[in-house]
This record gives C-alpha cells, sequence and structure tokens, in this order.
C-alpha cells in the first residue's frame, strides 16, 4: 500500500471490509452481479481473496482490487484510502467474535473485538465521508448482529460492539442526510458462516428450534438484502434492519 483503485470506471464502486468469506464474500458477489467495480479487503486471507476477485472479474467484467488490511488499525486504513479517490458504497462487514465469560476475557481481546467491530467503521467512515461529500452521494453500509440489539450470554463485548455499530449507523446518517448519503445497517440473526464454527452441532439445533423460519439463514440472505438496501431511496437512512427468520 498504498495502491491507486478504480478512479477511471464509469460504473458505481464499493468497498467491502471482510470480504475472503462468510457474509463478505457474498456481498462480493452480489454486487459484482449488480455491476460494481469492487475495493475487497481482508486481514489473513489475501491469497484466497485475490484467487477471488479474479473469478469475479471474469465472471461479471468488473475490476475488482484486493488488499491486506487490519481494519482496527487506523493507519492501516488511512493508508488504503490513499489510493481511493473515488467511492459511491462503503459495506462496513469485517468482523469477529469472542464467546466465553467477561471475567476470563483480557484487555487484548476485548480490544480486538471492539476495534475489528465499531472502530473500523468509524476509520472507514471518517476516510470515506468526504469523497462521498465532494459527489453529494454516498452510501454507507454496516453489517451489525440482533445481538446489538438484545444483548448474548457470553458475547458480551461482541454484543457491545454491535450495539456501539448499531447507535452509530443512527447518528452517522442524520450528519450525513443533508448531504444525500444514506447510512443504514442490517442486524443478521443466526447465519452459517465460520463465525458460528465455536458452537457445536448440538448447540445449532437448539438454536434452529428457536428461530420461526427453522433455519439458519445464508449469507447469500443477507447479500440479497445488502443489494436491495442499496437500490433503496436514499430518503431511507438510520435504519438498522433486523434478518434473522423472526427469531427476536
Amino acid at each position: 500500500m498504498p495502491a491507486k483503485f478504480l478512479v477511471d470506471s464509469e460504473r458505481p464502486n464499493a468497498l467491502i471490509t471482510g470480504a475472503s468469506r462468510g457474509i463478505g464474500r457474498a456481498i462480493a458477489e452480489a454486487l459484482s452481479a449488480d455491476g460494481y467495480d469492487l475495493i475487497l479487503t481482508c486481514k489473513h486471507s489475501i491469497g484466497d481473496l485475490e484467487t477471488y476477485a479474479g473469478t469475479l472479474a471474469d465472471k461479471y467484467g468488473i475490476s475488482v482490487c484486493t488488499e491486506r488490511v487490519d481494519m482496527s488499525s487506523a493507519s492501516d486504513v488511512r493508508e488504503l484510502f490513499e489510493g481511493i479517490h473515488d467511492l459511491d458504497v462503503l459495506v462496513n462487514n469485517a468482523g469477529i467474535s469472542y464467546i466465553g465469560l467477561l471475567q476470563d476475557m483480557s484487555d487484548e481481546e476485548w480490544n480486538d473485538v471492539i476495534g475489528t467491530n465499531l472502530s473500523s467503521a468509524f476509520y472507514t467512515s471518517r476516510c470515506a465521508i468526504p469523497l462521498m461529500l465532494k459527489k453529494q452521494y454516498g452510501r454507507i453500509l454496516n453489517i451489525s448482529s440482533v445481538w446489538g440489539n438484545v444483548g448474548a450470554s457470553l458475547e458480551v463485548a461482541y454484543s457491545a460492539s454491535k450495539g456501539g455499530l448499531n447507535a452509530f449507523t443512527r447518528a452517522l446518517s442524520k450528519e450525513l442526510a443533508p448531504s444525500q448519503i444514506a447510512v443504514n445497517a442490517i442486524a443478521c440473526g443466526v447465519i452459517d458462516t465460520d463465525m458460528n464454527s465455536g458452537f457445536s452441532p448440538e448447540d445449532m439445533d437448539e438454536l434452529k428450534k428457536e428461530i420461526p423460519a427453522d433455519r439458519i439463514g445464508s449469507p447469500e440472505e443477507v447479500a440479497k438484502l445488502v443489494s436491495l438496501v442499496l437500490k433503496a431511496p436514499l430518503y431511507m437512512t438510520g435504519q438498522v434492519i433486523t434478518l434473522d427468520g423472526g427469531w427476536t
């Protein structure tokens, strides 16, 4: 870094964080199908992300750039944006979880969760807003969780980070609405991703029984909703939209 990203294309463009797997990967596919050029980030699996980016570029005829970025690092995010001179959409998807008693959590583990899930949205939004203000248009979409609404035992840090992200969404939307920049969030329920790998099959079965839809959601369903939200009127802003099969 810094590289120069997508400054000459006539297509709309989007930055998706945490795009190497799960929900982020599905969002990348959905926005590729919608004709976006993409900037995709991840922290660890850059080789896998580069391969996936090539597949998307070939399949949809778009430009896809990849970058390894620690989204919890303000300096990393600032460096990433040194190469971005135009941006239509920011999808803050990067996230990690911690499952365990709060009393057993270390300072580093707490800071990792808050930094990756919440501070990262501040870092990226702070850099993206000036680009969107120049064109008096933009969309910021934060991938949140139902635990940010109701909280979860053994996931206090995760719940706190997502609750903060929901409040961040609502507050920032009020700042940016006069500039035709919409800020929304999607609060996901139980989605079939690696983040749930810490739960046993029995735990997942018990969770499924609590969900009126009688199944776990898919990353592709989240991605479809992302696509719909990005097509909604800009008048829809400040919303935290729940996608959980009727669970909460």
